[in-house]
């Protein structure tokens, strides 16, 4: 009997091994990130505002999501709500918490194999850095040469250049000291509190390496998203951009070979193009543009994939490391279920025809909870409080901002979304893991199908021998597709979101359904 037991044991334990070995380990950078506001996430002691003790004791949340990353929006001290006026490269804005939270908030999440990626903001400072308080007491300063100045009498031209000027906001780009008694003026790109660095100045430079060394050595940071890399100089100086961020990557190299940078070029593929020597990840924002649309309308008169393997293809002649970033929406941008019209069906489709295509996909934090927003009150509005629970049932809950568009009354809270399979939460989780446990998905190439049914977005993902056959109809009917020949190969539903069936090379498609075929 014993015997027979400890063979029984073998054989249960050699399955159990099998299955160890069909679970995929989704490889850095790959896999799904989210982006956090901390300021609307988690709040550990009441006074309203998220900050980095909270974020530590909801990791398991994203754990439990199946996300592989963080992007954390700016954590350095600030005079502004958002933190992207840094006043100090080196530390960590007192809303937040302490340096060492940050330090335990990152060891917790590498224990949970999640990596954390820091905003990194070296367009500008605040004005309220100390670099440019010192700046402003003269030309003979020795930070002056930090920023950008420039004779009044000279800035009238300037101010007329589309290059340095007005540009396509018309937004006023050159700004004067109130008392300053130099005859010079300052360049923000943005606006007259975020002073843009000079990067003529090698100190700048310097300043700007050994910080980002901080953060990825002392502090154990995985990596940088790039803010407004577009930016570093001025328009007419793009030539200039772009070997700046391949200088940037190669000091970060010496630093951390294996750090993480994905870079903001919001712009068409040409002009983003000549950044992916220096950014080999970039967000793209044209990608969350066409699923919008596409969702939007019920049809794919875009040509959805041709559109991204078109600038995906081109990207890639140019670098063959290029990653792409891909996502919905953004912390900038109109949340996707506000655009939507508060349509929850084809919100979760939009999802899940980003969790189907190439890259490395973000998701912006409260997407998966079907939060609403729009850029009201300095873009508060599409930045409220994460909704753990019904009113403050949840001892974690921020409350940094007065919601007007999610509130527990507009928006389900997780506690009761986690128990509703049907919720739009367990619908991004239920994909979020099927990604996941796939090559092809987190991996493979992206091939367009024969099918020309304008209602369905279809293509196959490959990667090595594994192959499948994605299917999403962007309609409110159902519909039957007739596979071609070339299709038939795909004969077993793999994963679905609203049931479906096949048969005979028919496969019945339910309104803002997703299939998956192997």
């Amino acid at each position: 009997m014993k015997i027979k037991l400890n063979i029984l044991a073998i054989f249960l334990l050699a399955g159990v091994a099998c299955q160890q070995e069909k679970k995929m380990e989704v490889p850095f950078p790959y896999g799904v990130k989210y982006e956090v506001f901390v300021m609307a996430f988690a709040d550990s002691n009441g006074d309203g505002k998220g900050d980095l003790k909270g974020l530590t004791q909801k990791l398991d949340y994203f754990s439990e999501l199946g996300v592989n990353g963080l992007w954390l929006m700016p954590i350095m001290p600030s005079d502004t709500y958002h933190k992207y006026h840094v006043t100090d490269y080196k530390g960590i804005d007192p809303d937040y918490g302490t340096m060492d939270d940050f330090k335990i908030f990152i060891a917790e999440a590498h224990k949970r194999n999640i990596k954390v990626i820091s905003d990194y903001i070296i367009n500008h400072t605040g004005d309220k850095h100390p670099w440019f308080l010192e700046s402003i007491k003269g030309k003979d300063n020795p930070y002056r040469d930090y920023y950008v100045w420039a004779p009044k009498d000279s800035v009238e031209v300037l101010q007329k250049d589309e290059q340095w000027g007005p540009d396509t906001d018309n937004a006023q780009r050159w700004h004067e000291v109130p008392g300053d008694t130099s005859g010079e003026m300052y360049y923000g790109y943005f606006n007259g509190q975020t002073p843009d660095l000079n990067f003529d100045n090698p100190k700048v430079r310097q300043e700007i390496y050994d910080a980002a060394k901080f953060w990825l050595l002392e502090v154990g940071v995985d990596g940088f998203r790039l803010d407004a890399a577009k930016h570093i100089y001025p328009n007419n100086r793009a030539g200039d951009n772009h070997t700046m961020w391949q200088e940037f990557r190669a000091e970060i190299q010496k630093i951390k070979p294996d750090a993480y940078l994905v870079g903001e070029v919001w712009s068409d593929s040409k002009t983003v193009a000549p950044y992916l020597k220096g950014l080999p990840s970039l967000f793209n924002f044209d990608l969350g543009y066409l699923i919008t649309e596409v969702v939007k309308t019920g049809s794919d008169s875009v040509e959805l994939v041709k559109r991204y393997k078109e600038i995906n293809d081109y990207y890639t002649s140019i670098t063959p490391d290029f990653l792409d970033a891909t996502f919905v929406k953004n912390h900038d941008q109109v949340r996707i279920l506000s655009e939507l019209g508060g349509n929850v069906e084809k919100a979760k489709l939009a999802a899940g025809i980003l969790l189907t295509f190439p890259g490395t996909p973000y998701l912006y934090q409260g997407e998966e909870i079907g939060m609403l927003g729009l850029k009201e009150d300095m873009d508060r509005g599409q930045r409220e409080s994460f909704i753990w629970s019904e009113g403050k049932s949840d001892a974690l809950q921020s409350n940094w901002y007065a919601a007007r568009f999610s509130t527990d009354q507009t928006v389900t809270p997780f506690s009761k979304q986690k128990e509703d399979p049907a919720s739009i939460y367990n619908y991004y989780k239920k994909f979020v893991h099927y990604r996941n446990s796939s090559e092809a998905l987190t991996l493979g190439t992206i091939e367009s199908t024969e099918m020309s049914v304008k209602e369905v977005v279809s293509f196959v993902r490959k990667h090595k021998e594994q192959e499948v056959l994605v299917l999403h109809n962007v309609s409110d009917v159902e519909l039957t597709l007739d596979f071609p020949e070339a299709l038939k190969r795909f004969d077993t539903i793999d994963f679905e979101t609203k049931g479906g069936s096949l048969a005979d090379g028919k496969l019945t498609l339910p309104a803002f359904g997703s299939v998956i075929l192997k």
